[in-house]
């Protein structure tokens, strides 16, 4: 059997498409995933994300634990709310998850407490890892099953939001920063997303989820599922874990080289002195864009051939709803330029290598 969400009920009620999503039965789409793609872009979409597993780290050691933890240096939470992407490392420096932590608590004030969300498909050896590194800290890892998530993302999505709730969320809302969350009357709202729009992931109680989700298709706000999110992230230029990393690979070649934080160069992190081994020897492939002009879609593990450089591989492709084009991100040779081809069915298929993201705020944004 597998495990439903809390807005299970309102998906099906609302003609959502539902699959298997890592264990969890989730909405595909709920009609059109182009027109859910354009709402997000245009407008407001909301997706329910409550499948994703969050974890509350607390004890005297929570900083350093997570300073061990992670690639990621959560020193750079320097203020409440404030928040970080992150790879969560194997000793060998390749990737068990990536994550967004936040700083729940003041950095000044004894007793820190911090909120880590990690991705469903990867709950139960994220737990485990999570757990096994505990051994020399005075920390309490705390999941929070009972707790549901919505991201509404768009142009709109905070207009919309804010029609939704009382005045002090309200408030709350309009202080947020980017990557920045903070809690309100139970609720927790965070100015983060997965679509590469402006918008909001709101962290709530069970048992208030459905109302709150009702409230926000009553303003306009159009239901997307896995389909959209998944195009719509593509064009952000955002890894898919278990497509564009995993643990056989390090944050060195997945394009997330930037959210490895080597200094100072006193902490040691699981993985770091496997990544600086890589990093001294010099890295032989990286992660790129790739924009087809001609028909036919790019589509995960296709094999591209870069002349004078070797061949690599397509680690996720789509047809791209707001540039018409179809799009990839692929594991290239690191002497690779700004041309490549493509295998697809044994046609060599000419592409533009770029840099990602493609899309950002509705904008085309790679040259």
């Amino acid at each position: 059997m597998a495990n439903k969400t809390a807005l299970y009920d309102q998906h099906l009620a609302m003609g959502a498409k539902v699959v298997d999503f890592g264990g969890w039965d989730m909405p595909l789409n709920y009609g059109s995933q182009i027109e859910e793609h354009k709402m997000v872009r245009t407008a407001a979409g909301m997706f329910d994300v409550s499948h994703m597993t969050i974890v509350d780290v607390t004890g005297a050691d929570a900083s350093e634990y997570l300073r061990y933890l992670l690639a990621n240096d959560v020193a750079r939470l320097d203020v409440k709310g404030k928040a970080l992407y992150s790879g969560m490392l194997n000793e060998d420096g390749n990737v068990i998850d990536d994550l967004i932590v936040y700083r729940m608590t003041d950095p000044h004030v004894p007793g820190e407490w911090f909120r880590v969300v990690v991705n469903c498909a990867t709950r139960e050896k994220d737990l485990r890892w999570m757990a096994e590194q505990t051994a020399h800290f005075d920390v309490a890892l705390i999941e929070q099953p009972e707790l549901s998530m919505v991201a509404v993302q768009g142009p709109e999505a905070i207009a919309k939001v804010k029609s939704v709730l009382n005045e002090s969320r309200g408030r709350l809302i309009d202080g947020l920063s980017l990557f920045q969350g903070l809690e309100s009357e139970g609720w927790f709202i965070a100015r983060t997303g997965y679509t590469g729009e402006d918008g909001l992931e709101i962290v709530i109680p069970e048992d208030e989820i459905s109302e709150f989700w009702q409230a926000l298709a009553e303003a306009g706000v159009a239901p997307c599922g896995l389909g959209a999110r998944d195009t719509l992230r593509l064009e952000a230029g955002m890894n898919l874990y278990g497509a564009d990393m995993d643990e056989t690979v390090s944050p060195l070649v997945s394009a997330m080289g930037w959210t490895v934080a080597w200094e100072p160069e006193n902490r040691d992190f699981c993985g770091r002195a496997a990544l600086e081994a890589e990093k001294t020897a010099g890295v032989t492939q990286k992660l790129v864009g790739l924009v087809m002009d001609s028909r036919g879609v790019l589509r995960g593990h296709q094999q591209v051939i870069v002349e004078g450089a070797g061949e690599g591989e397509i680690t996720s492709g789509t047809f791209s709803p707001t540039l018409n084009v179809s799009i990839a991100l692929a594991r290239v040779p690191v002497g690779t330029k700004d041309q490549a081809m493509v295998d697809i069915r044994g046609k060599h298929v000419a592409v533009k290598v770029v840099r990602p993201p493609f899309v950002r705020n509705g904008k085309k944004v790679f040259s």
